[in-house]
């Protein structure tokens, strides 16, 4: 690496291989899943660019780390230690979602205006439960269910609208003991739907929208997703810029952690989304994807929501929201051998039926014999 003391050292996971039988003290575990690592990319980061890039067996970290200077030696510890460690599981109500697999997040949509498939069931929270229990019953760990569009160039909801759309619905799913995520960023919404039967907060905004949200967060106890994001959902489009997504969105995440956690939320109740499309153009998302598996350095299970967004269209000659089947199983796969915890999804049957068919390479590949 040369001597860059002052930098920052970053470590991302990579060289997986099939199976780590007879490669003792040359591989590690990543986050306690299916996957082992061969390699770490390390790239030093100072004044805020890459300084130096290096790829490094496993086994020489330690004289790697060994090396550094006592900041970056501690630094560097606790990050590959958060890299290894494994994720505890959620306790959702009634169900126990474990994290050392990949799992699926279903997407319900309460709204009129949702990019894919807003007005299907705005009105109609029978269906739209039947539909949910549907999902689960297909291998949907947990559903998630929207009462306000944050797509691009959509308007803010008053949350009134937005407990009206989705208390019935949640409240059919936690009798049925469906495991249930709110999608909002409001902190009135987040206690009525916790009320209802909720079990988990996914807040786009990161906890930032409503000042209110982080303490209705810790006083519930209840697991989080928070996403990254640049602008609002009126303006994130317009001209988003980055220096370096990838570095960026990393120290962006930790930030909104650290504030998590002193906000009184439990750091193994913290989970991570990169933020595909919400304030990115197509490189940037791009980028990300390529590069999630730094993520894990940030000691949280990483939840993608890639399915049906702009950046697989953008590849596809602009093939509409519903014709992008094929790009969002690529991208979730693309997660999952990253060490993705949870893909947030519209097409969960065919979503499943794509990780378990990787999960059926894994368990072979992990078969001794």
């Amino acid at each position: 690496m040369g001597d860059h003391r002052d930098a920052r050292l970053y470590f991302r996971p990579t060289g997986f291989v099939d199976a780590p039988f007879g490669l003792d003290g040359r591989v590690l575990r990543l986050a306690g899943g299916l996957l082992w690592f061969s390699a770490v990319e390390v790239i030093a980061v100072a004044g805020g660019r890459r300084v130096a890039t290096d790829l490094l067996a496993v086994e020489a970290l330690p004289a790697l780390i060994g090396a550094l200077s006592p900041p970056q030696r501690e630094a560097a510890e606790r990050t590959i230690a958060r890299i290894v460690a494994a994720r505890p599981p959620l306790r959702l109500g009634e169900r126990t979602v474990r994290l050392d697999q990949p799992q699926v997040m279903a997407i319900l949509n309460m709204t009129p205006d949702s990019f894919s498939d807003g007005g299907r069931f705005e009105t109609d929270p029978e269906g739209a439960a039947a539909s949910a229990v549907a999902m689960a019953a297909a291998g949907a760990a947990i559903i998630d269910v929207g009462g306000e569009s944050t797509r691009p160039r959509a308007e803010t909801v008053w949350e009134g609208d937005e407990i009206a759309r989705t208390l019935p619905v949640i409240e059919r799913l936690a009798r049925s003991g469906t495991a249930v995520s709110i999608d909002t960023r409001k902190a009135a919404v987040m206690e009525a739907a916790l009320g209802a039967g909720a079990h988990l907060v996914n807040d786009v905004s990161a906890l930032l929208y409503d000042p209110r949200s982080a303490g209705v967060v810790a006083h519930a106890g209840c697991p989080v997703v928070l996403m990254h994001h640049q602008g609002t959902p009126e303006t994130m489009q317009d001209a988003p810029r980055y220096a370096d997504a990838l570095i960026e969105v990393y120290d962006w995440l930790e930030a909104r952690i650290e504030a998590a956690v002193a906000a009184g939320i439990s750091h193994d109740r913290i989970l991570i989304d990169p933020g595909i499309g919400f304030g990115k153009k197509v490189a940037h998302s791009l980028m990300l994807v390529n590069g999630l598996s730094l993520l894990h350095g940030l000691g949280c299970p990483i939840v993608l929501g890639a399915s049906r967004k702009r950046v697989i269209g953008a590849l596809s000659n602009e093939a509409p929201v519903e014709q992008r089947l094929g790009g969002s199983i690529a991208l979730a796969l693309a997660g999952v051998a990253q060490g993705v915890q949870l893909l947030r999804v519209h097409d969960v049957v065919e979503t499943v039926q794509a990780v378990r068919g990787w999960r059926g390479l894994r368990d072979q590949a992990l078969t001794p014999g």
